[in-house]
């Protein structure tokens, strides 16, 4: 039986035609985080000598100064460290966790459990002796709750409940992970930070800002965040940016974390950046632009997938806070034709099949779909996905809408061959 594309490309037009109103509330945001960012680069006075950089131990780098200042200024913050060498938004995550938290001492999750990569660093899984338990930390989580929507959310309650005097760090993730639950605004994050103040006004609390810069107007430093980190081969690194990540907030928080990153009394004060300023500067730059281009591409993902049957996460209406798409399919087979489509239709290494397989820091075999640029660049637009039950798929990224929008009429071509769902029936195949 032949697939006719062109139906598949009517039930793109018909979904697109749906969410034209939620486009415009994106460009609204861009427009109000351009503003933002180009006001850090003419504070900072950002010239092209800051293009320059040095070799060796890296002292006086005049060009990574001005970009910690940049990211300080978009972030709205004492400090910043923005560098090529944290490997990954995690490495970043824990340098912030590492560096604030000493033996006998408390953090506590309250998104429930983290993301996958964090079990090993916290000491959940993995080498205990390596991990923050290992190094004599002590860690709880705050169980999410249900709301009226049967949707899974954070706890207000029980944080109120859980954070005591004893606890010195609360982490707040506000991207999903390889989860359904509702990822966390900057309402909520504020709300979060409002309750931990209260009960402890000395307890730091760290915010995971992965996939979520310029997704909404504020950042959770602008809401009362104590610490920020995330990576800059996702949301604030354009899509150009080769490595690295960033670290925001309070000075005193920000320079323990850039000890650990080098080392006690080097801090942010040394290594060279190997000729990476001008890539870093103006991914940060181009960075709302590209995000608003990734949230159009998701907020389409979700209306195609919905007018077709499947739940997604978050709805095609609803506030968005992070780059991530969701959609369940319940079974193996699916979730691997969706990452073998966007496979098909990235620009870079279209030839190749994902397979499921083990990848290092997670507990199960992960299919991962990203034909990228930038090797593990998640502003580019890939998908990924434990397998395990709900067997859900998480796309995120797209550098330009139009890449989304072509990526998903292959997937829906992908889908279509595996004759199980019924939109076969409703286009009359």
């Amino acid at each position: 039986m032949k697939i006719d594309k062109k139906k598949l490309q009517e039930i793109i037009n018909e979904a697109e035609a749906k969410v034209l109103d939620k486009f415009k509330q994106v460009d609204k945001i861009k427009e109000h985080n351009q503003e933002k960012v180009l006001n850090a680069f003419q504070t900072y006075k950002i010239g092209l000598d800051n293009f320059s950089s040095v070799s060796g131990y890296g002292h006086d780098d005049m060009g990574r100064v001005a970009l910690d200042n940049v990211f300080k200024g978009v972030f709205k913050t004492q400090a910043a460290i923005a560098r090529p060498h944290f490997v990954s938004g995690t490495h970043a995550i824990a340098c912030a966790l590492f560096g604030n938290l000493r033996y006998g001492e408390t953090l506590v999750s309250v998104v429930g459990k983290p993301y996958d990569t964090m079990d090993e660093v916290i000491g959940t899984r993995g080498n205990q002796r390596a991990s923050l338990m290992g190094h004599g930390v002590y860690y709880k989580e705050v169980p999410l709750t249900t709301n009226s929507d049967g949707e899974e959310v954070v706890n207000l309650d029980a944080i109120a409940k859980t954070v005591t005097k004893s606890v010195n760090m609360v982490l707040i993730q506000r991207s999903r992970g390889y989860s359904l639950r509702k990822s966390v605004d900057i309402d909520t994050t504020r709300k979060i930070i409002e309750i931990v103040k209260s009960k402890n006004p000395k307890c730091i609390c760290f915010v995971d800002n992965c996939y979520c810069e310029f997704v909404e107007e504020k950042e959770p430093t602008e809401v009362g965040a104590d610490l920020i980190a995330g990576s800059l081969i996702k949301n604030p690194g354009g899509g150009i940016v080769e490595a690295g990540g960033y670290i925001a907030g309070k000075e005193e928080y920000v320079e323990q974390a850039a000890m650990r990153l080098t080392a006690p009394g080097i801090g942010r004060e040394g290594g060279a950046m190997f000729n990476q300023h001008r890539l870093m500067f103006q991914g940060l730059f181009m960075a709302p632009s590209i995000v608003a281009e990734a949230v159009k591409g998701a907020i389409l993902a979700a209306q195609v997938f919905e007018d077709i049957g499947f739940e997604t996460t978050p709805k095609p209406d609803e506030h968005r806070t992070d780059l991530i798409q969701a959609v369940k399919f319940g079974e193996a087979n699916p979730l691997i034709a969706f990452c073998k489509a966007l496979q098909q239709n990235s620009p870079i290494e279209s030839y190749l099949t994902p397979v499921p397989d083990e990848v290092p820091g997670y507990d199960d075999e992960l299919i991962m779909a990203g034909g990228t640029f930038i090797e593990g660049s998640t502003i580019e637009l890939s998908a990924d996905g434990p397998m395990r039950p709900p067997y859900a798929a998480y796309m995120q990224g797209g550098l330009n809408y139009s890449h989304v929008k072509i990526a998903l009429a292959g997937v829906l071509y992908e889908l279509e061959k595996l004759k199980i769902y019924h939109f076969v029936s409703d286009l009359n195949f």
